[in-house]
């Protein structure tokens, strides 16, 4: 029921997690590509899911596994430039998952360098996104790997096929209870689909949330933070210098607590269905919105309304599993180009689930309230008003004058009862 033809490969490096689906993976390949198997984990922040992972791993057959602390290269290197960005996936998504899976990806090409792999493999399945994730970028860094995708190849369709693929070969597995829930989880976000989820009229339980206190519990009283930037990046939390990690762990529990960051929504996948999921991602909600106040204040007009447009591309190529590509890394320099006078701080008053302004200031503000009063200044006249509205104004006149109808309201339409069929 479960074999499948031997391929020419001798070393493959598997992005491993330690759940049932890589637990069981590691023999399968041993099996079925006759190799040595090598484990990676990518350590993102996913906490206590790390513990016992290379017992795990040598248990189930690798013969060794590499774990590497990349929490700050992900954090500066991956989500400070998410929120530079302004990346939101169709208007609401943060994008924790998606984000996650090129730097994975690019480690898991070092490993197989380190290892002198010829293959690497991984645990997504055939239907969603993460395998295109996994793949393109793989493809980006060296196409000469191959790839392994076990969901796409073998005949294991269940969690109980694959409880008895490890059973008969005494396969240690994760002996907790399975979650009705599908879950990701690292220092961005925890995010839950399948189970219940999987209708969409219907208000999540309560108790699926992990992170994220609900809005009706959350403290009675409001809390305050400040975040300071320097050039888009955040470089402080209510005075204290913090790395980009710690500032996101720390706004993690903060917004947790006052029940900010949920978000439910059913999105598009890159693989054409529609799927229903449900995000918590507190800290990244917190520097979205203080980020967005800060560029009000320093950006102009234009700048800002372009880099809205080029935000949307941006979240799609991530979404997409473009992030190692050119047109991705010309938009980085467009976001560094605009991103200088994005220094300053703001402040934010959190209750209950809302995230409320509460004052930004910056050295490069485009705001002066003497130009802004409606008073009668050097800088604006106000009787210089008429010319510009008569000017701005023309198109309208001219069709007004020639009769036209307004926006195509009165247009006559054509009676089809002058036309015979044949």
């Amino acid at each position: 029921m479960f074999n499948h033809p031997s391929k020419s490969v001798e070393k493959v490096v598997l992005a491993y997690s330690g759940g049932l689906d890589t637990s069981v993976i590691v023999p399968w390949l041993k099996e079925n590509y006759d190799c040595e198997v090598v484990c990676f984990t990518a350590g993102l922040g996913q906490g206590d899911e790390l513990d016992g992972l290379e017992e795990k791993a040598l248990a189930s057959g690798a013969s060794k596994i590499i774990i590497k602390d990349l929490e700050e290269e992900f954090a500066s290197e991956y989500l400070i430039p998410l929120v530079r960005a302004g990346a939101i996936y169709e208007r609401k998504y943060l994008l924790g998952t998606s984000v996650a899976r090129p730097l994975t990806a690019k480690y898991l090409v070092e490993v197989a360098h380190q290892v002198g792999a010829d293959a690497v493999a991984h645990g997504a399945t055939g239907k969603g996104n993460d395998q295109v994730r996994f793949e393109l970028t793989v493809m980006a860094l060296d196409p000469r790997l191959k790839v392994i995708a076990p969901w796409r190849e073998w005949k294991i369709r269940s969690r109980e096929d694959a409880l008895e693929y490890a059973a008969e070969r005494g396969i240690p597995v994760p002996n907790t209870l399975k979650s009705i829930y599908s879950r990701d989880h690292n220092l961005w976000h925890l995010s839950h689909e399948g189970g219940p989820l999987e209708e969409t009229w219907g208000e999540p339980d309560e108790s699926m949330f992990q992170i994220s206190a609900s809005p009706e519990d959350a403290p009675d009283k409001p809390e305050y933070v400040e975040i300071e930037f320097e050039s888009g990046t955040p470089t402080k939390l209510n005075g204290d210098s913090v790395t980009p990690a710690q500032l996101i762990a720390k706004l993690n529990t903060i917004g947790g607590v006052h029940g900010i960051g949920r978000t439910d929504l059913v999105e598009s996948r890159l693989v054409g269905m529609k799927s229903h999921g449900v995000y918590e991602t507190p800290g990244g909600t917190i520097l979205f919105a203080a980020h967005q106040a800060l560029e009000s204040l320093v950006l102009d007009k234009n700048t800002i309304q372009y880099k809205d447009v080029v935000a949307l591309k941006y979240a799609e190529l991530l979404y997409n599993g473009l992030w190692f590509t050119p047109l991705k890394e010309a938009i980085d320099a467009f976001m560094d180009n605009i991103q200088g006078p994005v220094t300053g701080t703001v402040r934010l008053k959190l209750y209950k689930g809302n995230i409320i302004p509460a004052g930004s200031k910056s050295p490069f503000s485009l705001y002066r309230e003497d130009f802004a009063t409606f008073g009668q200044e050097d800088v604006y006249d106000q009787s210089d008003a008429e010319g510009f509205i008569h000017l701005y104004g023309l198109p309208l006149k001219v069709r007004a004058l020639n009769n036209l109808p307004v926006s195509g309201l009165n247009i006559p339409k054509p009676d089809y009862t002058r036309f015979k069929r044949d």
